[in-house]
């Protein structure tokens, strides 16, 4: 099976404004947004997961973006939020510079292969105009036209 970056954001999952000006405060914002579209996941054991997958290397991989991702039980899928942040979040990126968007994907067991073609897309489109146009999308409806081009 192919899952689309279309498929795995949700336009409810897409926080234009973040409100949190850590790491902790986002990934809590984050995990609330994907438990508010996939109720099957629990917040608690969301958090654990990326703080664990965080602790080995920092998702923070350079030009402003995080991509933090952990496997966790309780969903079937891959379920991804992107939250933007104009001021920047000092995340302890590789780069050492503040990220202005995150993309954060959970993951359930039976995803691994997919998930590795999720990160693959990410990837792609960070290295695009499509980058620029999600951080400066008017609400959440276009940036999430912009990723789901992304197949």
């Amino acid at each position: 099976m192919r899952v689309t970056l279309g498929e795995v954001f949700d336009s409810r999952t897409i926080l234009l404004n973040l409100a949190g000006t850590t790491k902790d405060a986002v990934f809590q914002e984050l995990v609330d947004a994907i438990a508010a579209v996939h109720p099957e996941c629990d917040k608690a054991a969301m958090l654990t997961a990326l703080w664990e997958r965080e602790k080995k290397l920092s998702t923070g991989i350079s030009s402003g973006v995080a991509i933090p991702h952990a496997v966790c039980g309780g969903i079937g899928t891959i379920a991804g939020a992107v939250g933007i942040s104009n001021a920047g979040i000092e995340y302890g990126a590789l780069d050492e510079k503040p990220v202005h968007i995150i993309f954060l994907l959970i993951m359930g067991e039976g995803t691994r292969e997919d998930h590795l073609r999720i990160l693959d897309k990410i990837f792609t489109l960070v290295r695009t105009e499509a980058l620029t146009l999600i951080k400066t999308a008017k609400n959440a409806q276009d940036a999430y036209a912009v990723l789901s081009r992304f197949k």
